[in-house]
């Protein structure tokens, strides 16, 4: 199944690793950082936790394993998974419509070489012409400042993380997509914070992290 072979990935801990301090500092609080390493991300010498082959997550007094599972667990313990049935179900739809285009992008650094134009390539037609137009209308539906309830959610912290994602690859596929959403999360100030030189936030994996992925995960 599709989980089954994305775990067994490191993109699932990039992915966490990155998502999770988004989520975070947009409610204030600093993920605690060590020595350049997250503190609180732990695999064992194996590079499983629970039973399971992925990132894991100690908070509250427990460990937790699976990219989602730690997400859905953040998501309402910071107030951002809205405020009834209704809006939970439009943020978790939003967030799911974004979660395919962001493995691409998340994958990208695993591509063959003589395959990386092609995927780029993909990407690019993906994010202009299916993805970005579809929360550009949400966006327009309502005339609001966030996606659901007019009120922030991980849906709107995911789909900016998700245009960070896609200006590394070409700022020009933001040429016509509506700014206002990722300028007015950026200026938060813990997330403006958050996004200055030498933060917490994850740049773009170079070959050196690769291979340590690749090391912990046994890919080859």
């Amino acid at each position: 199944r599709r989980m089954e072979k994305r775990i067994l990935k490191p993109n699932g801990l990039c992915q966490v690793r990155r998502v999770r301090r988004w989520e975070r500092s947009s409610k204030g609080e600093r993920v605690g950082v060590k020595g350049g390493k997250v503190t609180e991300m732990r695999l064992d010498k194996s590079g499983t936790q629970e039973g399971f082959v992925n990132s894991v997550l100690g908070i509250d007094g427990m460990k937790l394993g699976q990219t989602r599972a730690i997400l859905n667990y953040m998501a309402p313990k910071y107030d951002l998974c809205g405020r009834d049935l209704k809006e939970r179900a439009l943020i978790d739809m939003y967030t799911e419509g974004m979660a395919d285009l962001n493995e691409m992008i998340i994958a990208l650094p695993l591509c063959p070489p003589d395959q990386k134009d092609a995927k780029i390539a993909l990407i690019k037609e993906r994010t202009t012409d299916r993805y970005l137009p579809v929360f550009e209308k949400v966006l327009k539906s309502h005339g609001q400042d966030y996606l659901v309830g007019n009120t922030l959610s991980r849906a709107d912290i995911h789909l900016v993380e998700l245009l960070y994602y896609v200006e590394e690859i070409d700022p020009s596929l933001l040429a016509n997509f509506p700014l206002a959403l990722k300028t007015r999360i950026s200026n938060l100030p813990t997330v403006k914070k958050f996004l200055q030189p030498g933060s917490p936030r994850k740049p773009p994996i170079d070959e050196k992290s690769l291979e340590q992925a690749r090391q912990i995960f046994r890919v080859k």
